[in-house]
C-alpha cells in the first residue's frame, strides 16, 4: 500500500457485496426470529452470569419488527445489592 492508494476512488462492488450480505443476514433472521430471540437471551444471560449472580427468569428479551426497523428490547432485573460472582 502506498500513499497514492488513499487518493484512488473506492470500488463500489465490495461495498455493495457487504451491504447485500447484511441484507441477507437480516432476512434470514426474519425467517427464524423466534429462534434468534431464544439464542440471544441465552447468550446475554451467559455474559451477565460471568459477572453477576442472577436467576435466568430475570432476563427478558423481546424483538419487535416494523417495516423500516427492528427493535431488540432487553430487560434485566438486577438484585439489590448486586451480588458479584466470585472470580
Amino acid at each position: 500500500m502506498t500513499i497514492f492508494d488513499f487518493f484512488r476512488p473506492t470500488r463500489s462492488a465490495p461495498v455493495a457485496r457487504d451491504r447485500l450480505q447484511i441484507l441477507l443476514q437480516h432476512e434470514r433472521v426474519s425467517a427464524g426470529a423466534s429462534d434468534l430471540v431464544a439464542i440471544l437471551r441465552e447468550e446475554i444471560l451467559a455474559v451477565i452470569s460471568r459477572h453477576v449472580d442472577i436467576p435466568s427468569d430475570k432476563v427478558q428479551v423481546k424483538m419487535q419488527r416494523d417495516e423500516a426497523v427492528s427493535t431488540l428490547e432487553v430487560e434485566i432485573e438486577l438484585p439489590n445489592p448486586i451480588r458479584r460472582r466470585a472470580a
